[in-house]
């Protein structure tokens, strides 16, 4: 799965903001928990690739995080990785160990360039199974190791070179791929694919050939229009498979999906010849936040059963809500469970943010973790500013999956996990050992579970 671009200028203001409001606040909650044994460390890994957070200009991001074989695959938007004393060239896409001590490989394909004249964005990478000596990236970019491509590229994870029998052009920015069902299913802003404009904005593609293979079809349009609203387009944005492998979460700007009324989010079915959309779905993610904000279900995870879906949501706060303290509603803003049952469903618990925004999400038995650029936690009597009952919860939350109750710290004074804010962390997996969170270095971010020196790249261990 991959998460928000955010712009630089719009998040600036904010974060200068809410760092006042943060040291400025001295409510504390009371409805926290401790944390269960099981649930990944709040102390993270110390010795795992980052940027240099002292060069923060432009400012760095990684944008998603995968893991095929026993090698980590990290793409984004950077020229250097550091490891040590090291420093790495590293255009936009680059491996390490999957285990201590993560070392960077000697992997280092050329992915640069974009239409307006910048360094290029690799917004996402997916793997067809476990089938890991080539890799699909997405993203914003003209060129791989000198190979003209648009966009979308099948490059070989030994030389970094562009496996040509795969079509590499897209007509707008890919911003999410996932190799599912033995198809690779895109998703962006795109129109047309790999010479098919059959299936905009969403479409699966032969892993052979990157061909429109007709798998989905789903006639995505549409996009919110309500009074003030900031433009916005008709896109698909994010991806989230479920551990069973037959459902799929997909996330975007849109109205109608595959013939049904669907916004925000929508879930399909990978079991058949062709994939098709669910019952699942809320009358929730029909609502208006902030006029600047009208798409904001970012992120999405499934719990180990695959019963319950958790999301995570940007939008600042409801349509027409003033900021302070007003009693946050609906989905802006937020971590929230739902049942995963394929019919109409209503929200078990919705966790508020007040006001700040969450793009990552990610569960085990024992946890829903959420991670932004958010600074409370349990915090829905204001906006802006801790309010009665909130918790200071800065960068990343651990919430109890049953409750949605943030697991604290020892002395119930604040959350059990944190982060330095910056952007916001962008991706989030979990693997058999423990959290990797994909982040950036504005500011100087670095720190994340107490260690000062993980910027972009924190893990935190199963203990």
């Amino acid at each position: 799965m991959r998460r928000h671009l955010i712009a630089l200028s719009a998040v600036a203001g904010l974060l200068a903001f809410g760092s006042t409001a943060a040291q400025a606040a001295t409510a504390q909650g009371s409805g926290g928990v401790q944390p269960p044994a099981g649930v990944v460390s709040a102390k993270a890994a110390d010795d795992t690739p980052h940027f240099d957070a002292t060069q923060d200009s432009p400012v760095e991001q990684i944008r998603q995080l995968v893991q095929c074989g026993s090698t980590m695959y990290a793409v984004g938007s950077f020229t250097d990785i550091v490891k040590g004393s090291t420093t790495y060239p590293r255009h936009n896409v680059f491996s390490f160990s999957a285990t201590s001590p993560y070392t960077v490989t000697s992997w280092a394909p050329d992915v640069v360039g974009t239409k307006s004249g910048s360094s290029g964005v690799v917004n996402s990478i997916a793997f067809n199974g476990s089938k890991c000596g080539d890799a699909y990236i997405g993203g914003d970019f003209t060129s791989v190791n000198g190979t003209s491509v648009k966009d979308i590229a099948e490059i070989s994870t030994s030389t970094g070179d562009v496996v040509s029998a795969f079509g590499h052009s897209a007509s707008a920015s890919v911003q999410t791929l996932l190799g599912a069902a033995g198809h690779i299913l895109a998703g962006g802003y795109y129109k047309t694919i790999n010479g098919s404009s059959a299936d905009p904005y969403m479409t699966s593609l032969s892993p052979v050939t990157g061909k429109d293979d007709g798998f989905v079809h789903l006639s995505i349009s549409g996009n919110y229009e309500f009074s003030g609203v900031s433009s916005n387009a008709t896109r698909v944005f994010n991806q989230s498979l479920s551990h069973g492998g037959t459902l799929d979460l997909v996330m975007g700007d849109f109205t109608s999906v595959g013939g049904l009324p669907r916004q925000q989010i929508f879930m399909l079915n990978l079991a058949g010849s062709t994939a098709t959309v669910t019952g699942w779905t809320s009358a929730q993610f029909n609502g208006d936040c902030a006029t600047v904000e009208p798409y904001y279900v970012q992120a999405a995870a499934w719990s180990p059963t695959d019963s319950t879906v958790y999301i995570g949501t940007t939008g600042y706060h409801p349509n027409g809500q003033p900021v302070g303290q007003t009693p946050r509603t609906g989905l802006c803003d937020a971590a929230a469970a739902f049942p995963a049952t394929q019919t109409s469903v209503t929200s078990t618990w919705i966790n508020y943010t007040g006001c700040d925004s969450l793009y990552a999400a990610a569960a085990d038995a024992n946890g829903a973790y959420f991670a932004g650029h958010e600074r409370y936690s349990m915090n829905s009597d204001d906006c802006d500013a801790l309010g009665p009952g909130g918790y200071n919860a800065p960068g990343i939350e651990g919430l109890q999956p049953s409750t949605g109750d943030l697991y604290v710290n020892s002395a119930g004074t604040a959350g059990y996990y944190s982060r330095g804010r910056g952007l916001g962390a962008d991706d989030e997996l979990l693997t058999s050992t423990g959290l990797w969170i994909a982040s950036d270095n504005l500011d100087g971010t670095a720190m994340c579970g107490g260690v000062a020196e993980v910027s972009g790249i924190c893990f935190l261990p199963y203990s």
